[in-house]
């Protein structure tokens, strides 16, 4: 092969790769692999006890959302 096919097919796989990699954290940043479904049934399973425990839990992640946003 010739160095010009080799860097042509170097520079697009690390393009591909950047952009699958910023397609990823995009996700993970936007909650993409939350699954609230899971959390929804389970609740309805739950003692009492356990779901004001995950409301709490709910809670504090919303406080430390906002805490690392400033307005």
């Amino acid at each position: 092969m010739d160095n010009w096919v080799i860097a042509m097919m170097l520079g697009a796989s690390i393009f591909l790769g950047a952009l699958a990699l910023f397609a990823f954290l995009w996700a993970v940043k936007n909650g993409q692999f939350d699954d609230e479904e899971k959390f929804l049934n389970s609740a309805k399973f739950d003692s009492e006890e356990d779901l004001n425990a995950a409301v709490d839990l709910e809670r504090k992640k919303e406080e430390l959302k906002k805490s690392y946003r400033p307005e």
